[in-house]
């Protein structure tokens, strides 16, 4: 069966699911930022007992580890469903990203399971933001010597 573009174009229309944008972005706004605002009232709390640098790595362990749990028993990826981006959020979707891999491949053992995939997603957004930081800091650097 032979279709023109027109056709062909309408028969996708047709047969696509229906995307919800305005809820999928709401979705995950709301939940990205209720991560963020988490973090922010972890923060706080911690400030009440300790300077702002180690309040500031008490809230990344805290998120680290309640997105690191969250992905073991599954409901980060149930949030996910939902909030799509919004799980994104850099500091728990990172932990997910790693801990994920590690869940999916431990069958396989400590070596040619969990080490082998435990990097699988993450490993990349590490080897090119390493590569993007150089190049910035060579940028600044050549920048700083011309004038």
């Amino acid at each position: 069966m032979k279709l023109d573009p027109k056709t062909y174009a309408r028969m996708v229309r047709h047969a696509m699911p229906h995307s919800p944008v305005l809820k999928d972005c709401l979705w995950a706004f709301l939940v990205g930022g209720g991560i963020c605002l988490a973090g922010e009232m972890l923060r706080q709390t911690y400030l009440a007992w300790y300077d702002a640098e180690m309040a500031g790595t008490l809230t990344s362990i805290t998120l680290i580890f309640a997105s690191a749990v969250a992905t073991l028993f599954g409901w980060y990826q149930k949030l996910a469903v939902h909030a799509g981006a919004g799980t994104l959020v850099p500091i728990t979707g990172f932990a997910n990203s790693v801990v994920s891999p590690a869940i999916e491949f431990k069958t396989e053992g400590w070596v040619t399971g969990i080490g082998a995939h435990i990097f699988g997603i993450a490993g990349p957004v590490l080897a090119f933001g390493t590569l993007a930081s150089w190049a910035w800091g060579v940028i600044y650097w050549a920048m700083s010597k011309g004038g």
